[in-house]
Parts: C-alpha cells; structure tokens; sequence
C-alpha cells in the first residue's frame, strides 16, 4: 500500500514494451538483438564501411538493448550473454573469425565499443540517483524505501534489483 492506493503484487508485468519479471530477465530482448544485427548485415552487407555500420548498431542494437536496463536484474550468466552478443557482432562486422585468436579487449580498441555490462550499470546508476531526487510522495522513490513484511519463502532469496546496487566502479 502506497499512501491510500492498493497495488496489486505481480510475478510479471510488461511496461513500454519490455517485460519486466520478478524473477528473470527477458532474455528475449538479447534474440531481438541478434535479429537487429542480421537485418543490418543483410541490408548493408558490403555496400557500407564498418564505421557506419557500427554506428547504425550503437543507435539501433544497442539501444534496443539497453532500452528498459534501468531495472534489469543482471545475473552473471546473463552478463556473460551480452558480451557474447556484443562480440559476436564486432567480430562479424571486422572479418574476425574465432580462430584468428584475436582477443576481446583488441576487437574493443579497433571498434571503440564500450562494454555493455558497465554501460547497463552505469545507467542503473544514474536512474537510482534520479529516483532519490524525486519527491517523497512520488511512486518510484517509494517503491525504492518500501519493505515487505511478514516472512519470506524458505531457501535462497531471488536476486532484485535492490541487491545490486552496490555498482563496483
């Protein structure tokens, strides 16, 4: 209950066209990523140089991807999916195979990609921060100070968004 108002507790709940779980993350999201990649591949292909290319994948891809991230649960595995999205994509648009033994952090360098985990973190960051300037009576500020009561299930807790707050930098 916030002020006066009931709300109703959901496992899952879709707002601006992402899905937003209690207890995953849309992974869906990353297959949307990867089709976005190939429509660039197939309408571009050739016709254009890797420096359009990716900028074409940082305004569409990326945005796609981080679109929503402000709340996202991140778990290790799913970290893991990003990146290999992302290199996979960066690897494609260089002509890199996985057998030329080229490493991560030079494909980064040659390309000037960021690392999308740390770009999702930041932003979470900066939308935490924007939440703790809201006024009091605001529905996201208290949504971020409400705690539940009465007792949890048994076994481990499922990771939230509240846990993750503590950004390593």
């Amino acid at each position: 209950m916030i002020n006066i108002n009931i709300i109703e507790q959901v496992t899952d709940f879709k707002y601006l066209g992402y899905r937003i779980s209690e207890y995953k993350s849309d992974l869906k999201k990353l297959q949307k990523h990867n089709k976005t990649n190939g429509v660039i591949w197939r309408h571009f292909g050739k016709q254009m140089n890797k420096e359009k290319k990716l900028r074409i994948h940082n305004i569409t891809a990326n945005g796609a991807l981080k679109f929503g991230s402000e709340v996202l649960v991140l778990k290790k595995r799913e970290e893991q999916h990003l990146e290999t999205a992302l290199m996979k994509y960066l690897r494609h648009l260089l002509g890199i195979t996985k057998l030329d033994k080229e490493k991560n952090q030079c494909i980064k360098e040659k390309t000037g990609a960021q690392n999308i985990v740390k770009e999702i973190k930041q932003y979470q960051k900066k939308w935490l921060q924007h939440v703790q300037r809201m006024d009091r009576n605001r529905i996201p500020r208290q949504a971020l100070k409400w705690r539940p009561q009465g007792r949890r299930n048994i076994g481990r807790p499922k990771k939230r968004w509240r846990d993750q707050l503590h950004f390593e930098d």
